[in-house]
């Protein structure tokens, strides 16, 4: 290295098998002055206070995906999922006030009440309506106190990938499986592409390091808006299928434990401060992602038995 050569910039992933954080280790690694340390959640608990200090000790960022994602689950474990989803994102809070580092948690449009009818900004009140959420809401609280000059919370929503379980990829292998699929049309969100949100993400970590963006919570979604049902025929109609086999339905039809928000819509002006853009309309992002090998092959598959289906 020369003595004119920048550092490499050191960033620590946790949570780094999920779909968000093999994306993000997609996208650091094609960034020549990354220093990445990945760590899966056999590799790091989180809710250790001790080996969190230990592992945020020399690093400038930390992305932060790990987390508990078993909404349902939630309803009935909510002690658990809060010792990660809030008292876990406060470890990793202290551990970075102390270190210098900047922390990037990744949270959820469920810490709002979903009863808005127009785009919720940053600053709008939060309100959960699950045990999930309310966990979450623990941990933004967390990194607004500890670090209200590095800290940086990012809601994300409707998230779909090539590495994990998720809507998109659901929809697509039901379609080799049934002739026709109900999906809710009364759930207004933003579907948004994990490789393109870790790419954002990357951005807003370089931005916040380099002192250009202000810490806080920003809405990393999609723009635009639609349905479940909407999401399921677009994804059908850009893989070549039916998007008629697709019928909408209300959320009645699907009770589950956890309440879902009826309107998940959010706004995304706190990215001009930053000097970076919001993430595209979701039928770009969607048309990108479809193009990608495992959506690629379930696509092909799907085609191949609704080509076999009797007319």
């Amino acid at each position: 290295m020369t003595a004119n050569a920048a550092a490499p910039v050191r960033w620590l992933v946790t949570g780094a098998a999920g779909m968000l954080g093999q994306d993000l280790l997609s996208v650091l690694g094609a960034d020549g002055t990354a220093e990445i340390t990945a760590l899966r959640r056999a590799d790091l608990d989180i809710t250790d206070p001790a080996a969190v200090q230990a592992a945020v000790e020399g690093h400038d960022i930390v992305v932060n995906c790990a987390a508990w994602t078993n909404v349902d689950a939630a309803e009935a474990e909510e002690d658990a999922a809060t010792a990660v989803n809030g008292t876990g994102v406060r470890h990793l809070a202290e551990a970075c006030a102390k270190s210098g580092a900047r922390l990037l948690h990744v949270s959820t449009d469920y810490v709002l009440p979903g009863d808005a009818t127009e785009p919720c900004p940053e600053d709008a009140p939060t309100a959960p309506v699950n045990a999930y959420g309310r966990g979450k809401l623990v941990g933004e609280r967390a990194v607004a106190e500890l670090l209200p000059e590095h800290g940086y919370v990012v809601r994300t929503a409707w998230l779909y990938g090539e590495h994990g379980p998720n809507f998109v990829a659901t929809m697509l292998k039901l379609a080799a499986q049934r002739d026709t699929l109900d999906v809710v049309d009364d759930q207004h969100g933003q579907p948004t592409w994990s490789y393109a949100l870790a790419g954002r993400l990357v951005e807003l970590g370089r931005a916040a390091l380099a002192g250009q963006a202000p810490a806080g919570v920003y809405h990393g979604t999609a723009s635009g808006r639609t349905t479940w049902c909407g999401l399921a025929r677009e994804t059908y109609a850009l893989s070549g299928l039916d998007p008629e086999r697709i019928r909408p339905t209300t959320s009645e039809a699907f009770v589950r434990p956890a309440a879902r928000p009826a309107f998940s819509v959010l706004a995304h002006d706190r990215w001009a401060a930053a000097g970076l853009a919001p993430l595209p309309e979701w039928r770009t992002m969607l048309a990108e992602a479809l193009a990608t090998p495992v959506f690629a092959e379930l696509a092909a598959t799907a085609r191949t038995t609704e080509s076999d289906r009797p007319q």
